[in-house]
């Protein structure tokens, strides 16, 4: 244990694409949480706009954590951070969580940062949702930081960086790039075959998507199916929750795992190219459906064709 510690405080950063269903992001917090968590860790700072996928990460590396934020109809109350100081025993919590953009409602920004520092000073372990807003107001930074965008950056804080800010920067700049990518992913779906939908696994590449086929190459028409996905963009229909399976994009209700993850019309898609045929990854053995979003869709299907072609 004492070699994996020395070992961690060498990290100076790793990053992972951020998953876009609920399963994907649970594993991810678990492969996280054995390769970069350690038991020394009292303060884990998070760092991500609203629905980037933070409470669910936070599931994966800490299974059976009660959270404290309503993002899935959880409202706990009192916070327990909050009696910290009055709560002693064998039975007390180890670990406390809270969401600060959630609780500075309820709460001044001073108080939970003093009963942040006591929880730490008492031997507990603290993690701290939106970790930037209350950072000025605590005398040190996270033992761990993870950001999330459209990666998933983790770092551990010297007293030489990296700050929150850095981390605020990055993640909420790209997390836009990840929620049209998943908005076009589910629009894709909503115009294929059910059958092809079921059989297909998902995967994640830089300001796109791919939909993974194991046996074979998917019988589909492309450039229909691009198509009628533009056609959707614009239409501008609005995209939202409908519950914890399915979003809906104008009227109608799709299966999705993480349905908090999306644009909220698909209007915001910008740049939407399907390439324009199945790609076969040799590596993995397995035939490709791949989806580009954003300003620089043209330039990376390019270059996907070109390195295919080799």
């Amino acid at each position: 244990m004492a070699y994996i510690h020395r070992m961690q405080k060498s990290l100076i950063q790793a990053s992972f694409f951020a998953p876009r269903g609920r399963t994907r992001i649970y594993d991810l917090g678990m492969q996280i949480s054995q390769l970069y968590l350690s038991p020394y860790d009292k303060l884990i700072g998070f760092i991500g706009d609203a629905g980037s996928g933070k409470s669910a990460l936070v599931r994966g590396m800490f299974p059976g954590l009660e959270l404290t934020n309503d993002d899935d109809g959880v409202n706990v109350r009192p916070l327990p951070i909050l009696d910290v100081g009055d709560v002693r025993g064998f039975y007390t919590p180890h670990t406390y969580h809270l969401d600060i953009r959630f609780e500075t409602g309820f709460t001044q920004p001073h108080i939970l940062a003093d009963a942040i520092m006591e929880a730490i000073n008492l031997g507990k372990r603290v993690i701290v949702e939106h970790f930037d807003l209350i950072y000025p107001l605590l005398p040190r930074n996270a033992d761990l930081m993870i950001g999330v965008g459209e990666q998933i950056i983790i770092s551990r804080p010297t007293m030489f960086g990296p700050e929150p800010e850095e981390f605020v920067n990055n993640v909420h700049k790209s997390l836009p790039y990840r929620l049209m990518a998943h908005t076009a992913e589910d629009l894709c779906e909503i115009h294929m075959d059910p059958d092809l939908v079921t059989s297909c696994k998902h995967d994640d590449i830089h300001h796109g998507f791919i939909l993974d086929f194991q046996d074979r190459p998917p019988q589909i028409d492309l450039f229909e199916l691009e198509r009628r996905v533009n056609e959707d963009i614009a239409r501008d229909l609005p995209v939202h929750y409908a519950d914890e399976s399915h979003i809906a994009v104008g009227d109608y209700i799709h299966e999705c795992s993480g349905p908090r993850t999306h644009v909220s019309s698909t209007g915001k898609i910008t740049g939407f190219r399907l390439c324009p045929e199945i790609v076969y990854d040799n590596q993995q053995k397995r035939y490709l459906l791949i989806g580009f979003i954003g300003e620089n869709s043209k330039q990376n299907l390019d270059d996907l064709l070109n390195r295919s072609r080799y």
